[in-house]
């Protein structure tokens, strides 16, 4: 007599890991990176699986080639949500701290996560740009004041400020750390963690 085994499969909820896409957008120097490190130290910390997707790397090696035409800048937008929403649909939490400064180019990155049933949480990290460019990261306010740059979110090129964001935060008016327990607290309401 022969029996036939049916591959064990994980069924219960406490064996099933959750992922999700986080993205913060905000103004260039923000905050938006500083705030998904500190998140991501605090959840690898608790044994998460975690993925930063930092706009700067992204640009080297993924999009590398790709300029900062609005039309360039979706693109690159897109490529973004694919491989985030592709690691979260896989159990990782994914950071992805991305300017992103167009409204439609974020819509389509949540409709791509909505359609494979995938979370999606949308973050404002919404510091003002007089604080942003005080704060000038990579000096990209002081190249545009000196006629060095021009295309800069927010200064002479559009940002699209999020309608309804799941998240605002005021970086500017509290600390690394206050944001980041801010953000994790949202993630655990909505059992995302």
């Amino acid at each position: 007599m022969t029996t036939t085994e049916t591959p064990h499969t994980e069924t219960s909820q406490e064996n099933h890991v959750t992922g999700a896409t986080v993205w913060l957008t905000g103004l260039p120097s923000a905050g938006k990176t500083t705030i998904a490190y500190e998140l991501a130290g605090r959840l690898r910390a608790e044994g998460r699986l975690v993925e930063v997707l930092d706009g700067d790397e992204i640009r080297e090696f993924l999009s590398a080639g790709l300029g900062f035409s609005r039309e360039d800048r979706h693109t690159n937008v897109q490529r973004i949500g694919f491989v985030a929403e592709l690691l979260a649909s896989n159990g990782v939490t994914v950071l992805v701290p991305v300017i992103a400064p167009y409204e439609d180019s974020r819509e389509a990155v949540r409709k791509r996560h909505a359609a494979q049933d995938t979370p999606y949480v949308e973050v404002h990290v919404a510091t003002p740009v007089e604080v942003c460019s005080v704060r000038d990261v990579k000096g990209l306010y002081a190249k545009q004041a000196a006629g060095e740059i021009s295309g800069l979110t927010g200064v002479d090129d559009p940002y699209d400020e999020p309608r309804n964001p799941d998240l605002r935060i005021e970086s500017h008016t509290q600390t690394v750390q206050e944001s980041a327990a801010q953000l994790f607290a949202l993630l655990t309401e909505r059992g995302l963690l």
